[in-house]
């Protein structure tokens, strides 16, 4: 594995654990709420730089970073056959979300409301959220893949 692997995680996790995306879903910080989150801002990575590199480096980094939430999972204490199938769930619903952000530009933002409504709650502040995520695509298209792996991202508000 490539070490810029383990930065490109570490940025996605900082974006993850910003403390205003909690602060507007009207509940704690939990690890289900951070990895929903992750699989959110993954989907959204994944989404624009598969425009500009290539299928197989992308392939890595999505090994990768489901790799990093497996030792995660472990971490947390659940054992093997309950790691399979939280793991099999993950990437199913990874998958819904990658499909539904795939579709991103041509939701409305009732469409991007019941976006976050269903991913992460009905208190969410869906507002606040639709504007965060178009300003992280606006970052994301403005990056490299090569800066993501390099500097701490920060998105501006």
């Amino acid at each position: 594995m490539n070490n810029n692997y383990i930065s490109i995680y570490n940025n996605l996790i900082h974006l993850t654990r910003n403390k205003l995306l909690f602060s507007k879903i009207g509940d704690s910080e939990t690890f289900s709420y951070r990895l929903i989150l992750f699989l959110i801002h993954f989907a959204f990575f994944l989404k624009i730089f598969k425009q500009t590199n290539k299928k197989n480096i992308l392939q890595e980094i999505y090994d990768f970073n489901f790799k990093q939430v497996e030792i995660s999972i472990r971490e947390i204490g659940y054992g093997d056959v309950s790691i399979n199938k939280k793991m099999k769930d993950y990437l199913n619903f990874f998958h819904d979300i990658v499909g539904r952000v795939n579709n991103w530009e041509n939701m409305n933002d009732t469409e991007k409301t019941l976006f976050f409504q269903n991913f992460i709650n009905d208190n969410t502040d869906t507002k606040f959220f639709i504007y965060f995520f178009n300003k992280y695509i606006e970052l994301l298209k403005k990056s490299t893949l090569n800066s993501f792996s390099k500097d701490i991202i920060e998105v501006k508000i």
